[in-house]
């Protein structure tokens, strides 16, 4: 048998395996067996070696067009197979896209941030500033700078965490008042800021009081400065907060750090101040302390108290979501019992 028809014979034989091959590692190992520095193509040729000079280049090109045809159906069979590959994967993997998606849980924020974020954006929209300070604190800016000496009898209404003699857990977050006030430059304009975050009292928790809760305290330093600035303030923060017909009353009581102090009162969002269970049958429901701010605690800012004067007013986010949602226990809020939780998911 001549080398052409050997070449013929293998090429005939060679489409008859590519053709039958039913993946691609199969075809593969065709091509390398064929086409291969040890295929038979490559045999056949070593022999031209024995053939005169004219019948070199016949068989030669004839070798030549054999090569490059098997070369083509390999890669029109390799084209075929990777695509009935394909339609297998996607036909195994496919997604019914007309069925309902799996629908994934999705967190929200706390209710007591989401109160706390709501009177933010109140205050903010009055042209207040949010300052933010230390929950660990020095005993000079969280009673000192606010009128409370040492062996001050009212430094009892807030029993207190220490941890040195001189380092403690804020009771309130009013050193974060103190702080801002010493750096506020009052040639560029008045002091007004809201100062949230969590404080902490040795108290035992129960339904109304926990060892760690939440305020906001607010705070306005400028020239004449009233007691009615004070009311018009709190007023509009009453009724954002729990309707516009909300009245708000005021009555005189005592902090160390406001001279005068007053106690304020919202009428009741329940019963509209007819008396029910939530006020306790009076029609109001007390609500914040709040007052001037005392001229020591001005002046130990460095703030001249004969040309300027504030309000400050303290209030507690917990409470007021207690209040707003009907809610009868403050640690409900701590617990984190998603059940709980996920009812304010909305707000």
């Amino acid at each position: 048998m001549s080398l052409q028809e050997k070449l013929e014979a293998l090429k005939h034989e060679t489409l008859a395996k590519i053709e039958a091959a039913t993946d691609l590692v199969v075809l593969n190992q065709i091509r390398v067996e064929t086409l291969g520095k040890k295929g038979p193509i490559t045999e056949v040729l070593r022999g031209m070696k024995d053939l005169s000079a004219e019948e070199r280049p016949k068989v030669g090109s004839f070798a030549n067009e054999i090569r490059d045809a098997l070369a083509e159906q390999l890669e029109a069979r390799k084209e075929v197979l990777e695509q009935e590959a394909m339609d297998a994967a996607l036909a195994k993997e496919r997604i019914d896209v007309t069925l309902s998606g799996k629908q994934m849980p999705i967190g929200t924020r706390h209710v007591l941030t989401q109160i706390m974020e709501e009177m933010e954006d109140i205050f903010v929209g009055m042209g207040y500033q949010v300052v933010e300070g230390y929950e660990v604190e020095k005993d000079h800016y969280n009673f000192e700078r606010m009128n409370l000496p040492k062996d001050h009898p009212a430094r009892d209404m807030q029993d207190t965490f220490y941890i040195t003699d001189e380092i403690l857990l804020r009771t309130h977050t009013s050193p974060v008042q103190a702080r801002t006030m010493e750096k506020h430059d009052f040639s560029k304009g008045p002091l007004r800021m809201v100062s949230p975050g969590k404080v902490f009292r040795r108290d035992t928790d129960d339904a109304t009081h926990s060892h760690q809760f939440h305020q906001i305290e607010g705070l306005v330093i400028d020239k004449n400065v009233t007691m009615g600035d004070l009311k018009g303030t709190l007023e509009v923060l009453m009724q954002k907060m729990f309707g516009e017909d909300r009245e708000i009353r005021l009555r005189p009581s005592y902090f160390p750090f406001t001279e005068p102090s007053v106690e304020v009162d919202v009428s009741c969002f329940k019963c509209g101040g007819q008396g029910c269970n939530v006020c306790k049958q009076t029609g109001w429901i007390e609500i914040l302390g709040a007052g001037m701010v005392h001229p020591n605690v001005l002046e130990m800012s460095g703030i001249d108290s004969t040309k300027y004067s504030g309000f400050a007013f303290g209030l507690g986010p917990d409470r007021i979501a207690m209040l707003r949602y009907g809610v009868n226990d403050i640690r409900d809020f701590y617990h984190n019992d998603i059940r709980f939780i996920h009812q304010f998911k909305g707000e």
